[in-house]
């Protein structure tokens, strides 16, 4: 949520400048503040997530679950190219 959060910060950002634009014509102003409006609908549903996520939480109803994160790509036993088991086409052998 967070990372759709920076996400969204970065399109309501530029959007909104897209709606200030002197230059531009009403019609580019008038689709590009809609569309801001729906970001900002978006970030504001998104961020009621993830307040009612923390306060469940904090009150022992939700947890996060812990993931152990592997690479494949560093791992030889995984990485035909690492292993020499690659051959430019076709599958690597197990």
């Amino acid at each position: 949520m967070i990372d759709r959060l920076s996400i969204l910060a970065l399109k309501i950002h530029h959007m909104r400048a897209q709606t200030q634009r002197a230059d531009a014509d009403d019609e580019h102003v008038r689709v590009c503040t809609g569309r801001l409006e729906r970001l900002l609908a978006q970030r504001h549903d998104l961020l009621s997530c993830l307040d009612l996520l923390l306060t469940e939480a904090r009150a022992g109803r939700a947890y996060f679950k812990l993931y152990r994160q592997f690479k494949m790509y560093n791992d030889p036993a995984l990485n035909p190219y690492l292993n020499g088991q690659a051959h430019g086409h076709g599958r690597a052998a197990p």
